[in-house]
């Protein structure tokens, strides 16, 4: 019996735990990745991930605590999975080598995190989570005998009569196709979407644009996750130190606080839990307050935490905020809100199948409806873990049976802008600064028109793609649309999508937020 193929796209801990439990159940496995293997927003996670991890918590308010921070558009039986399976993937993940911090007995730390209700956030190394675990699964992958092609682009999805059959990438400036039974698409988010982002360089749409081209369903992508807290690059540094970098909100947890440009605590004014409100309440709090400074950061005051507490419980930031010439424990940085996650993504199933057969996906690029219209913090990670786990397992009887079946179309048709001159040119520069200006925290539905007319005439206007930055602008561009798209479709403000109009034309609907567009296609209907 032949081992079926499979290609992961994507090195962070969705696309790794995939292809670890592929590889566990017998096929044969690539992994392709942009940059180097250990480059992906798994490797800059902070936080930690969040389980049921002691006798005081559950799995109910685990859940409990998931539904509400998604503001009630999650698909319960996403979460319930994601909350029950979510310890086991712990384990697993300190049986491949992850070294969680641990109390003085020796058992592993559990803190403490806005939004929920109990401890239950596991760090590695302090704020280097996301780091260690990356280190931990790179690892594994390199001994396991996956083949590993670095620095490669997916520039396409090779079909055959509606069933992806390989992938086509860009590697050392050729084009080649590499075959498979069936690839999994674990590409991350589209952070590069925007001026601001937490995200690095890599993260720019590339699997969302893939499945839209291959015709898959694609859901939820107005509900874009902003970080509160981002210690703006600094002019004149290296060029590490000229990027944004996440200030996790641990920080605040730990009594952190925010101020305006008068000194004042600004962020009770949104909410009675003030700087530990929800990510996207104190985002737009630090925005109105930017506003009414001229756009000028509000500052961090982590200065009542003293130098030796911020160096040990925050090394990575420590070292950082350092670097870049502050002194945090004497005086407050200045922060902006980035955008930070994507919620919506390529509509799957719960094993990751999408509506086109032999496509999967996991992790950020995915769309499960885990985190309905906003990811409650520490779930992001722990989503990685679950799904990318489950897809593995499935991948190999899915490929051997060819059982899955051939969808019906689903058009991604968008609402029609009318095309006007765009007041420039395109580049990624301009379209992150539209992005930024009409689709970011705060929208309307002039200015989602306005940015939907521009990228109208963008995506009309010819363009050859050749490189890899071209590649991926064509990509953010596609992905751009949807997400403009899809926010000018829901009205209403929920979770991280917030309209400061209140109302549009009738014709404009709220986007669905269940399983339906996946459970069409398999019961052969577009109804």
């Amino acid at each position: 019996m032949s081992h079926p193929s499979v290609v992961v796209v994507g090195s962070g801990i969705a696309g790794l735990t995939a292809a670890l439990h592929a590889l566990e159940a017998g096929c044969r496995v690539t992994v392709v990745t942009k940059g180097s293997l250990s480059e992906s927003n798994t490797r800059y996670a902070q936080g930690g991930i969040a389980a049921v991890w002691t006798p005081t918590d559950s799995v109910d308010d685990h859940a409990h605590d998931t539904l509400v921070a998604g503001a009630g558009l999650n698909d319960e039986t996403a979460v319930r999975t994601l909350v029950t399976e979510g310890p086991a993937r712990v384990e697993e993940l300190i049986a491949r080598g992850v070294a969680f911090d641990r109390d003085a007995d020796g058992t592993v730390s559990a803190g403490l995190e806005a939004a929920h209700s109990a401890a239950r956030v596991l760090h590695a190394g302090g704020d280097a989570t996301g780091a260690a675990i990356e280190a931990a699964l790179v690892a594994r992958i390199r001994e396991s005998g996956a083949a590993i092609v670095a620095h490669a682009l997916v520039v396409d999805l090779a079909l055959d009569r509606g069933r992806v059959v390989g992938v086509v990438v860009l590697h050392g400036g050729e084009r080649r196709t590499i075959a498979a039974d069936a690839v999994v698409l674990a590409t991350g988010g589209a952070g590069q979407l925007y001026a601001h982002t937490t995200n690095p360089t890599v993260a720019t749409g590339d699997g969302v644009a893939l499945a839209l081209r291959a015709g898959a369903a694609v859901a939820d992508l107005e509900f874009v996750q902003f970080h509160p807290t981002v210690l703006p690059g600094r002019a004149g540094f290296s060029a590490d130190a000229a990027a944004p970098f996440l200030i996790s909100e641990a920080v605040r947890g730990e009594g952190a606080v925010l101020r305006d440009m008068t000194g004042r605590r600004f962020a009770f004014d949104a909410h009675p839990d003030g700087e530990l409100a929800p990510r996207d309440v104190v985002a737009r709090a630090i925005d109105r307050a930017m506003a009414t400074q001229g756009g000028a950061p509000v500052v961090l005051d982590a200065t009542a935490l003293g130098a030796e507490f911020l160096a040990r419980r925050f090394p990575t930031i420590d070292r950082t905020v350092r670097e870049r010439g502050y002194d945090w424990s004497r005086e407050p940085i200045p922060v902006t809100p980035a955008a930070h996650y994507l919620m919506g993504g390529v509509v799957t199933d719960l094993d990751g199948r999408t509506t086109v057969p032999g496509l999967y996906a996991a992790g950020e690029v995915a769309r499960t409806g885990v985190h309905g219209a906003n990811r409650l913090a520490s779930n992001s990670l722990l989503e990685g873990a679950v799904f990318g786990a489950r897809v593995g397992d499935v991948v190999a009887a899915d490929a051997a049976s060819g059982g899955w079946p051939v969808p019906a179309a689903l058009p991604a048709s968008l609402l029609e802008p009318p095309i006007t001159a765009p007041a420039e040119p395109f580049s990624r520069v301009a379209l992150q600064r539209l992005l930024w200006a009409h689709a970011a925290l705060t929208r309307t539905a002039d200015g989602l028109g306005h940015a939907a007319s521009v990228l109208a005439a963008w995506c009309a206007e010819p363009r050859a793609a050749r490189t890899v930055a071209d590649h991926e602008d064509a990509h953010l561009l596609l992905v751009a649309a949807h997400v403009v798209d899809a926010a000018r479709r829901r009205p209403l403000s929920v979770g991280a999508h917030h309209r400061a109009d209140g109302t549009t034309p009738d014709t404009l609907r709220p986007a669905a937020a269940s399983h339906a567009p996946l459970q069409r296609v398999l019961e052969g209907t577009n109804a």
